[in-house]
């Protein structure tokens, strides 16, 4: 759990940055982990490039974007500039912006239905260009919510292999907002560790020591870096 004593984080560009690498080495200590075990994901979505400089200028090298167009519209620019980028996808993909996304991203969050998966195929192979597949999970079965649900993700990872010839990564999941965290991080761990799956993308800004102590491999934080947008 996190540290109650410690210092609130608060969204504050690079200030925050720091603030937010300093909670995450510690949740890693508290779990008995190398922080090299954990990824932060700085989620850089609505934000411009005057915000994002700023965090990239004091060490961040790996961002998330919710929305294709958004990134494609303001990232090329950033990365010719920092070619040692890594963006991810964590936001809902449509099936028609499979192309653009293979192309983009070097890792998506959020594969969850079958039509995800055969457009996936066809751009990888085509692109020959393989980002880091995440399947979502929709941990608390929310109707408004993208994802697979618990009882289909073994079936839908079977799938995504033997079917559509994908390697999946890890898995993602966001909890519902008005549950305690825990249960859900506990519960896609769970699906991960008996699908022989190492990469957990799970825990925000205000959840990522508790996700780190269940497994997370990859956190993102927005506001904790940014501000509330």
């Amino acid at each position: 759990m996190t540290d109650k004593s410690a210092a609130p984080v608060t969204g504050d560009s690079p200030n925050a940055l720091a603030a937010v690498e300093a909670e995450i080495a510690r949740a890693c200590r508290d779990a008995r982990r190398d922080r090299n075990s954990v990824t932060l994901i700085a989620v850089s979505k609505t934000f411009d490039a005057g915000a994002i400089t700023p965090v990239i200028a004091a060490g961040q090298r790996v961002f998330g974007e919710n929305r294709v167009q958004e990134a494609k519209g303001k990232w090329p620019a950033l990365t010719s500039v920092y070619p040692d980028i890594a963006l991810h996808l964590i936001g809902p993909l449509q099936s028609n912006k499979a192309k653009e996304a293979v192309a983009l991203f070097d890792a998506i969050h959020s594969v969850d239905r079958p039509s995800i998966c055969q457009a996936l195929a066809k751009e990888i192979e085509s692109q020959k260009k393989r980002p880091e597949l995440f399947v979502q999970i929709n941990t608390g079965e929310e109707p408004q919510k993208a994802g697979v649900a618990p009882g289909e993700a073994d079936a839908f990872l079977a799938s995504c292999r033997d079917t559509y010839g994908l390697t999946i990564s890890g898995l993602m999941c966001i909890p519902p907002v008005d549950e305690p965290p825990a249960a859900h991080f506990a519960l896609t761990a769970k699906i991960a560790q008996r699908n022989g799956l190492k990469n957990l993308s799970m825990g925000m800004s205000a959840d990522f020591a508790t996700a780190i102590m269940l497994g997370a491999t990859h956190v993102r934080v927005g506001s904790a870096i940014f501000g509330h947008r």
